[in-house]
């Protein structure tokens, strides 16, 4: 970290040039108070890399990981890349004395169960590997920055000060994020991603309830409030019967061995619930909701869709190519089109703690408790869905 001016400076590098790495940078460049250099970026492909580099403007490419981590500009390092190889990355970047910013989900276990034992199996791999990176973080005296950025949608946030002002207990959390199909082929096989549906839509608005008990265990009784048990169902709706019924679909089709609909109930500690709905099977493009129930308060959060903007066409043609919202299937009739909808899921605010815990000593607001409570509630899920019955959660 330098100082440039009278702005301290943090320098970025990003490994990875595809869909998260495209809106993470342009989320860093909307970074106020801090002036963050781009410093580098590490992909693949040489030619994906240098086209990366050249749109968002970095000051070099890098051939190979080590070069990333013996750069002495770099302060920080985003490691937007499929959930197999979180764990390696963030502890080798933690380890060179970088701070590590990693996508969601936190880490996994990337051999599906089969039975009970195979899904326990899941369980304790995923929160093994959940430890090794906070044991990382803790002995590197950097920081995991653990990207959801549920939590700092500008709604979400302002839920939370609601309930603060109100000083009333949450009682029942309903939260949903669906849309038609991951953009993703990393998603859709286990060895990849971890999980289908129910982990990786299913993480956005669990870490969001999550993070609303903690801030109000925070407030009340000064500690979090912790998740303790878990109740889930899966499917793989698109290869039922009803679906295949038809010939021709806009819904995306080709899951390997990842279920593309999940349900779960997470019980906390004091006793209030949580309902979390995630699927790849909906049309009418993302739906990102949460609605709080409190004991003298409602708070409906609309981060996708929202009626901020509202525009009509009478077919696909007349908007062109102009962005309308994500995984919308047209452009045709009446549209939310949100006019900023990077701020409205929180990636600014996202990328602006980020940035300014790399300057100081506090912690992200999503953190790596956080990060491991997702893979603790998500595995017990997949547990609980397995069996048939209430799994209760480990939590340390």
């Amino acid at each position: 970290m330098t100082t440039v001016g009278n702005k301290k400076s943090v320098g970025v590098a990003m490994i990875g040039n595809g869909f998260a790495a495209d809106f993470h940078t342009e989320n860093y460049k909307r970074v106020v108070g801090l002036d963050v250099r781009l410093i580098g970026v590490y992909g693949p492909r040489s030619e994906g890399r240098e086209d990366f580099a050249r749109k968002h403007g970095f000051e070099k490419t890098y051939s190979t990981m080590d070069e990333v981590l013996n750069d002495p500009d770099v302060d920080m390092v985003d490691a937007c890349v499929p959930n197999k190889f979180h764990e390696d990355m963030v502890v080798r970047v933690l380890e060179s004395g970088k701070h590590a910013v990693i996508e969601k989900p936190f880490t996994g276990s990337f051999i599906p169960g089969t039975d009970e034992a195979g899904w326990k199996r899941c369980l304790k791999e995923g929160l093994e590997s959940a430890d090794r990176m906070i044991e990382a973080e803790n002995s590197s005296g950097r920081k995991i920055m653990y990207a959801e950025n549920l939590i700092y949608a500008p709604g979400v946030q302002k839920a939370r000060r609601l309930l603060d002002a109100a000083d009333t207990p949450i009682l029942r959390i309903v939260g949903e994020e669906s849309h038609s199909g991951t953009h993703s082929p990393y998603a859709m096989v286990w060895g990849t991603s971890g999980g289908g549906s129910l982990y990786n839509k299913g993480c956005h608005s669990l870490g969001a309830a999550l993070h609303l008990k903690y801030e109000e265990g925070k407030r009340r009784l000064g500690h979090r409030i912790r998740p303790t048990w878990v109740v889930a169902v899966t499917a793989n709706l698109t290869k039922t019967e009803a679906f295949e019924s038809e010939s021709e679909h806009t819904i995306r089709t080709g899951w390997k061995d990842c279920e593309d609909w999940g349900m779960m109930v997470v019980g906390f500690e004091d006793g209030s619930i949580a309902q979390i709905n995630s699927a790849d099977i909906v049309l009418g493009g993302i739906q990102n909701l949460l609605t709080v129930y409190a004991t003298q308060a409602a708070i409906k959060v609309n981060i996708n869709p929202n009626d901020a903007l509202l525009a009509y066409a009478p077919n696909n043609e007349v908007f062109g190519d102009e962005y309308i919202r994500e995984k919308v299937e047209t452009k045709a009739g009446w549209q939310f089109s949100n006019p900023d909808e990077d701020w409205m899921n929180g990636f600014p605010h996202e990328m602006q703690d980020f940035c300014e815990c790399a300057v100081s000593n506090k912690l992200p607001i999503s953190d790596s408790v956080l990060g491991r409570d997702v893979v603790a509630v998500s595995y017990s899920a997949y547990l609980s869905a397995a069996i048939g019955r209430r799994v209760e959660v480990p939590v340390s």
